[in-house]
């Protein structure tokens, strides 16, 4: 089945006002304030309680004291990119704005959507897992790397994710958890057979997380399915099905803090492997400007310096090239941070067929705004259960190998399931070459991309040809691999 629009999540079940504090008391000191979000800018003339915001420094301790002098109530911060989140009144915003060394304010409450909508032959994907090995000697399908999944939660039960030995290819399972009095974020680790999916209502993150590394399964009807990197080991952090923006960044600074180690220090990496790719398939409906004061911006490229790749869904809002319409922080240039299109591979596994009329295009002439790379996303088989909200939009449902699994897969759309073959595909090519860096893993998917001919036309652009609707086209992981090595 093909959703053509996409099915709107956002919701501010997390944002819920704090207890009212003291009026500030700080005199301003710097002669312009800061600059803000166009989120919190549109916000702020109608605020009449308390939000919350990110207040950006220049060091993580003036920001903190930013927050102070305003009479702010800290109550969270991203230590190492020198945001400390707050809440405040407006006149406690306009305050903080002209504290020493304040760069930026962003608002924290941002709505964002969640973007849905034979895959494996089109990429060469399956092709690279029966022809190719790692640098650890076994068949390039991802092992040795985690991918976080940062999305709605998974169902680490799910038949898509069992193993030879009866584990779950789930090694680490949290919950991005705000307080609502005084909205502060955590990320807490949960039991590894808790269903986040189901407790948040979803389902989403369960068809995405399959894409990545949904393990080599037959259904009940014959059909063969597998993840795109079906060795891979998954970290996912469930939002819940309501995502705002400090919900996400939350969960991404998470992984810039634990990355080389997300199940703990004491867990070997053989049980529990890094995480070298983070998935986030959200994003605000409709696009929007490139933000490179965003805390989600400067979260993804201290990841790329610290060797993890970004991979964002470009959107669901089509478009003909007259405007941008991808999703904001998947245009940062920063090597290794890539946005994908939705490709449709008319159900026959083709390499020369369309971009899904649903994926968001960039504004014609203007590269920043293109997609990075294609991949299949429009009618997409994955885990699902019958009975949550997303997988019930599919209509498709299909029975996996045991005599219980009745309706746990289903068919949707979407840049969201395209962005996961990506994710699974990178995990591939670190188990190629672990000393690669991100820049060279985008490198060598853009530059070995397959030009399926539909859509926009091709125009020069830095490593080759690319387009607003499909960016560099379609990728091959077969090729990728022979250029990364």
């Amino acid at each position: 089945m093909r959703l053509k629009t996409p099915l709107a999540l956002a919701a501010s079940a997390v944002t819920i006002a704090g207890l009212v504090a003291a009026a500030p008391t700080a005199t301003a000191t710097n002669t312009a304030p800061a600059s803000v979000s166009d989120f919190l800018a549109d916000q702020l003339p109608g605020l009449s309680g308390r939000t919350t915001v990110l207040v950006h420094g220049a060091s993580l301790q003036q920001a903190r004291d930013a927050v102070a002098a305003s009479g702010m109530d800290q109550t969270g911060a991203f230590k190492k990119i020198g945001v400390v989140v707050a809440n405040g009144t407006k006149s406690q915003i306009e305050a903080v704005r002209t504290q020493p060394g304040v760069t930026h304010v962003e608002g924290g409450e941002q709505p964002i959507d969640f973007f849905q909508e034979t895959s494996n032959t089109a990429t060469r994907g399956a092709e690279a897992v029966r022809t190719l090995t790692g640098a650890n000697g076994k068949a390039l399908n991802g092992s040795g790397v985690s991918v976080a999944v940062i999305d709605s939660g998974v169902d680490p039960t799910h038949p898509y994710f069992k193993q030879a030995d009866g584990t779950s290819a789930v090694v680490a399972n949290l919950k991005a958890l705000c307080e609502p009095l005084t909205e502060t974020c955590t990320v807490q680790s949960l039991p590894g057979s808790v269903d986040t999916d189901t407790l948040s209502v979803g389902g989403h993150g369960t068809h995405v997380s399959g894409i990545v590394a949904g393990r080599p399964t037959t259904l009940s009807d014959g059909a063969k399915l597998q993840g795109a990197a079906p060795g891979a080991s998954l970290v996912s952090i469930s939002t819940g099905a309501a995502i705002v923006i400090l919900g996400a960044d939350s969960a991404l600074n998470w992984v810039l803090e634990n990355h080389a180690a997300p199940c703990g220090a004491g867990v070997p990496a053989s049980t529990c492997p890094p995480i070298k790719v983070t998935n986030n398939s959200y994003g605000p409906s409709g696009g929007g400007a490139f933000d490179p004061e965003s805390a989600t911006v400067k979260l993804q490229r201290a990841l790329a310096a610290e060797g993890v790749v970004t991979v964002w869904a470009n959107g669901n809002d089509g478009g003909d090239g007259s405007e941008s319409l991808s999703n904001p922080p998947g245009m940062d240039p920063t090597g290794g941070i890539i946005s994908v299109a939705s490709y449709y591979d008319q159900d026959t596994g083709t390499r020369n067929g369309v971009v899904s009329d649903y994926s968001s295009r960039g504004k014609k002439g203007v590269q920043s705004t293109y997609p990075d790379i294609s991949a299949p996303g429009e009618n997409i088989t994955s885990s699902c259960r019958p009975y949550l909200a997303v997988c019930s939009t599919g209509l498709d449902f299909r029975n996996g190998p045991g005599a219980l699994d009745i309706g746990t897969f289903n068919t949707i759309s979407g840049t969201s399931m395209a962005a996961p073959h990506i994710a699974g595909i990178v995990a591939q090519l670190f188990q190629a070459d672990p000393s690669a860096t991100p820049a060279e893993v985008e490198s060598a998917l853009k530059r070995t991309a397959y030009k399926y001919s539909d859509g926009a036309a091709y125009e020069a652009g830095p490593l080759g040809t690319t387009s607003f609707d499909k960016g560099y086209g379609l990728v091959d992981v077969v090729a990728a691999v022979a250029a990364l090595r």
